[in-house]
């Protein structure tokens, strides 16, 4: 039988989608920057309130996308990167929004916390939008936030995107996981829908 596909150990786990980094691989803080393009993809096709809360800013490549459209961003993040509020802050100390939706990258340890406290904190009507591996929609754990907070529409990249280690897109050269965008509105309560970019 003739092969039809080549790769090595660390393409399957590419292919899978699952992540092949060694915990010493890994950026310590979890900080893997999101393409600006990939932002700008998801502003096609959703619409947010005019101010917007980017959490986990890191070097502002979500922020100031956004900045370029129109929007009024508050960006911090726990770790100071050169962009947003120079006062560190972890998003988990914030008790309550004014009334904006909230967009970002966040750290994947901690994804389903990140969303989960998004929703508890914006008003009611207001959005959440997370860039995520599609994974995210795996596992039992999170099957009880989704019953919580379902998401309105999943935007699934048919093109898979680069994010960059310690935000260095010269050096991110692979796009081997599959990310989308889960986009919430507080208070919706019907079953989602996927869509693709």
């Amino acid at each position: 039988m003739a092969q039809d596909w080549t790769g090595n150990f660390r393409s399957t786990y590419s292919t899978l989608g699952a992540s092949n980094h060694s915990s010493e691989d890994r950026q310590e803080d979890d900080f893997y920057a999101t393409d600006p393009k990939a932002v700008e993809a998801l502003l096609k096709v959703e619409k947010f309130s005019p101010y917007i809360l980017e959490p986990a800013c890191g070097m502002g490549h979500i922020s100031h996308t956004l900045e370029q459209a129109g929007y009024e961003v508050i960006s911090q993040d726990k770790v100071y990167r050169g962009y947003g509020l120079k006062e560190t802050k972890d998003f988990f100390e914030i008790e309550k929004t004014m009334k904006m939706d909230i967009v970002t990258n966040p750290p994947y340890k901690y994804a389903a916390e990140f969303v989960e406290h998004a929703l508890d904190i914006v008003d009611e009507g207001s959005k959440v939008a997370m860039f995520l591996k599609l994974t995210f929609l795996e596992s039992v754990k999170r099957l009880k936030l989704f019953k919580k907070y379902p998401p309105q529409t999943v935007y699934v990249f048919s093109k898979r995107q680069v994010c960059a280690k310690n935000g260095d897109f010269n050096a991110a050269n692979t796009a081997a996981v599959a990310y989308a965008w889960f986009v919430w509105k507080k208070g919706f309560t019907g079953d989602p829908v996927i869509k693709w970019l």
